[in-house]
């Protein structure tokens, strides 16, 4: 079935606070709808509202027909405990909802209620048209064309978090919306992963509302921006691919910044004008006052004449001045701005692996030899499971070789964002673990540098485990700029990074000259940051490009 979402007039937020308002939009079949913004400006909101899982504080939202079949998928970062795969995919797809339903309204049949077989009815439609029927049939060809090796039958809490990704795709793959809404579906896919979510995306007759940070996959999909400009406090869509977006974007803002230059210049001038007039008409006056004997009477009225003259133009200058159109001054948005802190020089070799090989459960990596030099960039790439991250386990020295060997330079000063986000004790408060990080600062000094990355007294007091992915990718950023750092390591650092921090984290590399291990499956990342090799990581080998 084809159907159609409307937002009419939408307004979004707390009872304290609005985050965005009047959003008009229609998600048509073929749709494909990007919302973007900063952390905080109301994406996951605005997709809740779409999805009817939240009211919001103005406006509507309603479908066409008005029983199409929605399809909310929000980011998960915890798993359920004793869930199988087949359970979540099952959960996600709606399809166990769809069950749920369709059995209770079953046993109602036999009490003879009113309108009993109507909703037995409704509901068997709904369950039909989730997929539920056949979805335990549909499964294992989906997991293995994603080259998921575990059965259906799998716990969630057991897999990896490349394995979790490519089951949220899974059951993206099986689900049988109307319309889609996605949050955040791109977090830890690999480039494969993500190449399917696209054809995927691409490929459907529904529309589709996504929130992303990949700033590829948004070129390659969307079809119609919306952003919400948490700065401005107001909400534009842009019809158009991410790309022409971006150019519309910067040309409004461009036009929005000259005409209130415009604006404040006239205004100021006006302003300067009827300050200078009206200084002449005072010293006039007192001028015709102190000059003019008291019985020089035609004199002191010529005087006085011409004063209130020039008191009259100052009267003109302040209407015109009232009668200008007011021009409100475009608000600078928060901005994430930092360096990467640099430690002295190591050894001229970071660190060397000869013949290394590593076992973790049954699976093997290497023999691997490989060489980072000080100063080296280095990208790393290679498809979830591979075994990136024990490739980096091996060069920090966190993981003995079964054979071969492995070295860590002297003076190797360590700066890592692993995809935990793991640096901070994470049940201490944030402000506790940063101290207990960094000794040398002292709590004014950290909260004034957390500060600076957007993490505020709330954030500053609330655990650390307790803080959004988003929150904890700054602290971790944070911890950065604290510490100095010769050998900087990052896993997946665009992950539940707003765009403009991830280009701001793309500036720090710019002029970051330490040496770098940046594993990323964000394309444009590793278009944008200058690299000197790269290597693939596939299979349990590591290649050299």
């Amino acid at each position: 079935m084809t159907a159609t979402l409307v937002a009419r007039d939408l307004s979004g937020g707390y009872a304290h606070r609005t985050l965005f308002s009047h959003l008009n939009l229609t998600v048509a079949p073929g749709d494909v709808v990007g919302v973007v913004g900063s952390n905080g400006a109301g994406k996951s909101t605005l997709l809740r509202l779409l999805a009817g899982a939240a009211e919001p504080l103005a406006g509507s939202v309603s479908t066409a027909p008005s029983d199409a079949f929605i399809g909310w998928l929000p980011q998960e970062h915890e798993r359920v405990d004793g869930e199988t795969v087949a359970g979540y995919i099952a959960r996600r797809t709606g399809a166990a909802a769809a069950t749920e339903a369709m059995e209770s309204t079953a046993e109602g049949l036999g009490s003879g209620a009113k309108g009993a077989d109507d909703a037995y009815a409704a509901a068997l439609d709904h369950w039909l048209a989730s997929g539920a029927a056949d979805l335990e049939d549909r499964i294992p060809a989906v997991l293995a064309e994603l080259g998921l090796d575990v059965g259906a039958g799998a716990l969630m809490t057991s897999l990896s978090g490349g394995q979790a990704a490519r089951v949220a795709l899974a059951a993206l793959l099986l689900s049988r919306f109307d319309i889609v809404l996605l949050d955040e579906p791109t977090n830890d896919l690999d480039l494969a992963g993500l190449a399917r979510l696209e054809e995927f995306v691409q490929g459907l007759r529904g529309g589709v509302v996504l929130v992303s940070h990949d700033r590829e996959f948004l070129a390659r999909c969307v079809t119609t921006v919306v952003e919400l400009d948490l700065a401005q406090n107001k909400v534009a869509v842009y019809e158009g691919g991410y790309e022409a977006f971006l150019e519309e974007r910067d040309v409004a803002r461009r036009h929005a910044r000259e005409a209130y230059e415009e604006f404040a210049d006239k205004k100021a001038d006006l302003v300067s004008r009827a300050r200078t007039t009206r200084e002449w008409s005072s010293q006039g006056v007192r001028n015709a006052m102190k000059k003019s004997p008291d019985n020089d009477k035609i004199r002191r009225r010529a005087s006085m004449e011409s004063s209130e003259k020039q008191a009259q133009k100052v009267r003109q200058m302040e209407s015109r001045i009232a009668r200008l159109d007011e021009v409100e001054e475009p608000r600078k948005e928060w901005q994430l701005q930092f360096t990467i802190g640099a430690a002295p020089r190591s050894s001229s070799v970071v660190a060397t692996l000869n013949n290394a090989v590593a076992n973790r459960g049954s699976f093997t990596l290497g023999p691997v030899s490989v060489q980072v030099n000080a100063g080296e960039r280095i990208g790393i790439t290679g498809p979830n499971g591979a075994g990136k991250s024990t490739l980096l386990a091996l060069l920090l020295g966190r993981l003995e070789p079964a054979a071969g060997g492995a070295s860590l330079g002297s003076s190797v000063a360590v700066g890592e964002i692993d995809q935990a986000r793991g640096q901070l004790d994470p049940a201490l408060p944030l402000g506790d673990a940063f101290e207990a990080a960094v000794p040398e600062m002292n709590s004014a000094e950290v909260r004034t540098l957390l500060a600076k990355f957007g993490l505020k007294a709330d954030q500053v007091t609330s655990p650390v485990q307790s803080l959004s992915p988003g929150e904890r990718t700054r602290a971790s950023l944070a911890l950065l700029q604290a510490r100095g750092v010769n050998l900087l390591v990052l896993d997946e650092p665009t992950n539940h990074l707003d765009l403009p921090a991830i280009e701001q984290l793309e500036e720090a590399l710019e002029s970051y000259e330490g040496a770098l291990l940046l594993v990323s499956h964000d394309r444009r990342m590793l278009e944008n940051v200058r690299l000197d090799a790269r290597w693939e990581v596939a299979g349990g080998a590591v290649t050299v490009l």
